[in-house]
């Protein structure tokens, strides 16, 4: 039996696209083993969003091969597809395949050894203009959680300045709902799935190419209809792309949950504007204003770019301040990160590195107080955790998210794994995590 490992870096929409992999060399005979174990094949999932993505891309390439000498180590993804050349010149990199082709992962690998070509390419990379069709992937055996990543939408048209994924991913366009619907239901037949995340690059364009702004709702309403499903959860959304729909299914359907996940990137209209954000401030702040009117008890967790070109430290204040006041709870912070070939690459007065280190740490410390705010809220009420058959190692205590995004421990019995608990939530464990007791 040959042996196949995974790496994944980068968004959600990779590790939905690793675990169909995976799951296609699992059903042709192929054993699965962790990255870290000696194994025949070794496949990276790359990134390319930040100079670091890369970077550790090329990282996993060579550690693979340092493993076992004699394996295939295949680069697939965003990075292959829009630096060829460089991935190419890796030596410890057999093969390459860009952001098209995974579904036929299994076969084009084959195909590559037994003909034992010199050509690293398992399959030429199609230009990003070129991406027309969806490309059908999915799961029938999922790895090791009951909460599933489903990949619903791919590519992007927005092009905002710094951001290289368009010309890696290509045009917009959508999963059939029909092929969703089938693909939900035999995970949660087969694999037990209580909780799906939709996910896609440009999640909230959902349909949009057929021309139906409320595509994402109707399916969310066809999703929510599939007896066994718990949980639907979106995984980033902008915010002009909300509507009073999907709010109003968030409200009504305990099955949606009250979470928005909002890029905002910068609080400063210079610096978004210099972004291309399709937004200003005041724009989203009202808007944010609307959805907490219409959703009790929602969640909203963002991005924020830090170290943009020309943001001096009037526009970081701006920043800051804007995040503290919106009162999200939880910020990922990103320091910019130049990509060759977007708009941003050469923009300039450029943010010196220890600044942007430095307002990057003050940001996360914000992040801390924003999280431990929002939690500290819900200390003494009741929510609903779907229990994980996952123990933290330093507790001994199981974990559980409620629906709006809070990470609980509870002590719980194994025949609880997998269920819908309800708990009272007793304390805060630390800034990002509560204590609950199960009802």
């Amino acid at each position: 039996m040959k042996s196949v490992a995974f790496y994944t870096l980068g968004c959600k929409v990779n590790h939905y696209e690793t675990e169909a992999m995976m799951d296609k060399f699992k059903h042709q005979g192929y054993e699965i083993k962790e990255f870290d174990e000696k194994a025949d094949i070794y496949i990276i999932n790359s990134c390319t969003v930040t100079n670091q993505a890369a970077s550790k891309s090329r990282k996993y390439a060579r550690r693979a091969k340092r493993r076992n000498d004699k394996s295939v180590v295949i680069m697939v993804g965003c990075y292959p597809q829009v630096d060829e050349k460089e991935v190419i010149d890796i030596k410890e990199i057999d093969y390459i395949l860009g952001t098209s082709g995974k579904n036929s992962i299994v076969s084009l690998v084959e195909n590559q050894l037994e003909i034992e070509s010199d050509d690293k390419h398992l399959k030429n990379n199609v230009q990003y203009e070129d991406f027309s069709e969806f490309e059908e992937m999915s799961i029938t055996d999922l790895s090791e959680t009951t909460r599933a990543y489903i990949k619903i939408q791919e590519g992007c048209n927005q092009f905002c300045s710094y951001c290289i994924i368009p010309y890696a991913r290509g045009k917009m366009r959508s999963r059939q709902p029909d092929n969703v619907i089938k693909e939900v239901k035999k995970l949660i037949r087969e694999d037990n799935v209580k909780e799906v995340v939709l996910t896609g690059i440009h999640l909230g364009a959902y349909g949009i190419e057929r021309n139906n702004e409320y595509a994402l709702v109707e399916l969310i309403e066809k999703l929510s209809q599939i007896s066994g499903l718990k949980r639907i959860r979106l995984s980033s959304i902008e915010v002009t792309e909300v509507n009073d729909r999907l709010l109003d299914l968030m409200k009504k359907d305990e099955k949606i949950c009250p979470h928005l996940h909002l890029p905002l990137q910068s609080g400063s209209n210079k610096i978004l504007n210099k972004m291309n954000r399709p937004y200003t401030r005041e724009e989203f702040k009202e808007k944010v204003k609307m959805f907490r009117k219409a959703v009790p008890d929602l969640a909203i967790t963002t991005d924020v770019i830090v170290g943009f070109p020309g943001e001096t430290i009037k526009e970081f204040r701006e920043t800051y301040d804007f995040v503290k006041e919106i009162g999200f709870s939880r910020v990922h912070v990103f320091p910019f990160s130049r990509r060759e070939n977007t708009p941003a690459y050469d923009m300039k007065p450029r943010v010196r590195g220890d600044i942007k280190s430095k307002n990057a740490a003050r940001l996360r410390l914000l992040n801390k107080r924003l999280m431990s705010n929002f939690n500290k809220k819900y200390v003494g009420q009741t929510k609903k955790i779907i229990i994980e058959d996952n123990k933290e190692y330093n507790t001994g205590l199981y974990t559980g998210y409620t629906d709006n995004y809070i990470k609980v421990l509870v002590d719980a019995e194994q025949s609880d794994i997998e269920k819908l608990k309800k708990v009272k939530l007793t304390e805060c464990h630390d800034y990002e995590t509560l204590k609950g007791n199960i009802l």
